[in-house]
């Protein structure tokens, strides 16, 4: 019998499924973050390597013909080579108790947005919309032709990420307290949330205590309450995120489909599940400007995508 392995390496966990050549998931296993770029090449390939660890589980000596890596910030010929390396780490590590039969044209090196792609839809064509902590549209089309747009991180992009959501939130609070905008029930809900006796205390909050992306896209659902309760500050930041996915969205379409091309949109990502609807807003938006696009919810997680496409190599 034939396994393959699906690993899901993002910047928060890495998920990986063993799948047999019919397809079906045989084990999962979670570990930590595998983003290298910002975690380290030696914490990320040990994330992955306990998430196959935790896969396998209790079996033994399984023949692995198949694999894909789909890694958060993989795109570059340069991280090819980081995530290749990764591979022949795997197949020298004494902690996978598997039997590696690994051909080159088995294993499969791509970044989390195409294993999203596919775990989502179900199938490699199609657009994948990811609003989290960051941002990134993703698609093909019949022809095999690819679109990214966005996913530049925090600094140079990943506008409508929850990350953009939060920091506009803070600063339209500080706004508001020093009396340069219109009142906001952000100043009460953050100070709150953060139990600080003045909202002053955030510089100390954020700078001192060396806040990161993740812990500030965390604040996100705060603003998303607001917003919920018709707090018209709050609601404006929600109504720029939802133009903004609509706008890199339509960019990938308008790249890879022809006007009357029927194709579906998977959402994934925890800004689509706020209170404040915007995942109904984009949709609505979006079908109105592009009417051939049915937007779906995922399918399966992205690790299964990861697995498809690494049993689609044995098929070749």
């Amino acid at each position: 019998m034939s396994y393959v392995l699906g690993v899901d390496g993002g910047g928060s966990k890495t998920v990986c499924l063993l799948m047999d050549a019919a397809g079906q998931v045989l084990g999962r296993g979670e570990a930590g973050a595998s983003n290298y770029q910002s975690i380290g090449k030696k914490s990320a390939f040990f994330s992955i390597q306990s998430a196959i660890v935790r896969a396998i589980g209790y079996q033994r000596l399984l023949e692995i013909k198949a694999i894909c890596l789909g890694l958060a910030g993989v795109s570059r010929p340069e991280d090819m080579q980081v995530a290749q390396s990764f591979v022949e780490q795997l197949k020298s590590s004494a902690s996978i108790p598997v039997i590696w039969s690994l051909a080159p044209q088995n294993i499969v090196l791509c970044h989390d947005a195409s294993i999203a792609l596919v775990g989502g839809i179900g199938q490699a064509v199609g657009i994948v919309a990811i609003a989290g902590t960051g941002t990134i549209v993703f698609g093909r089309n019949q022809e095999g032709r690819t679109k990214r747009v966005g996913g530049w991180g925090s600094i140079l992009g990943d506008e409508a990420s929850a990350y953009h959501i939060a920091v506009s939130g803070l600063r339209a609070a500080m706004r508001a307290y020093d009396k340069c905008d219109k009142p906001t029930s952000l100043q009460e809900r953050i100070r709150e949330h953060l139990g600080l006796t003045s909202l002053e205390n955030l510089v100390e909050v954020i700078y001192q205590q060396g806040w990161g992306v993740r812990e500030i896209a965390a604040l996100a659902p705060i603003v998303d309450r607001a917003a919920t309760s018709g707090d018209e500050v709050a609601m404006t930041i929600i109504e720029d995120a939802v133009r903004e996915l609509v706008q890199v969205t339509t960019v990938a379409i308008d790249a890879l489909f022809t006007p009357t091309e029927v194709f579906e949109v998977v959402t994934a990502g925890s800004v689509w599940n706020g209170l404040s609807k915007i995942r109904d807003r984009f949709e609505a938006s979006l079908v109105r400007q592009k009417p051939t696009a049915k937007v779906i919810f995922p399918r399966h997680e992205p690790a299964y995508g990861a697995g498809l496409l690494a049993l689609n190599t044995l098929c070749d």
